[in-house]
């Protein structure tokens, strides 16, 4: 099973910008659907973008226009890049790795990471 480890969390005041990039332990993660979840304490998780292995990504609403999702296959890792951050965007952040033909839901992804948390002060 692929191990996936996340990095470039932090503190950032609303409006800035944090990348976030999730390494893979084996190169087949480029035939894998890969996504960011975030999760606030006392919800749900929530998937936040994810993408295929073909390249078609899926953002929640909420972040649609602010943040993007790129995989570069040759690193093994996908990114999640975000922009004009907002205080309700502080959660910990985790990357999901899955094989198969969905990438909506948390089932939908096998292998996990330890996650990073992301903070955005008002």
């Amino acid at each position: 099973q692929v191990q996936l480890v996340e990095s470039g969390g932090g503190l950032v005041q609303a409006g800035g910008s944090l990348t976030l990039s999730c390494a893979a332990s084996l190169r087949t993660v480029r035939w894998s659907a890969v996504g960011w979840f975030r999760r606030v304490e006392g919800k749900e998780r929530e998937l936040v973008a994810a993408i295929s292995w073909a390249g078609n990504s899926y953002y929640v609403d909420s972040v649609k226009g602010r943040f993007t999702i790129s995989r570069d296959n040759a690193r093994s890792t996908v990114n999640l890049e975000m922009n004009s951050l907002k205080p309700e965007d502080t959660a910990v952040y985790y990357c999901a790795a899955g094989r198969g033909a969905s990438m909506r839901y948390a089932s939908d992804f096998e292998s996990w990471g330890q996650g990073t948390q992301v903070t955005v002060s008002s």
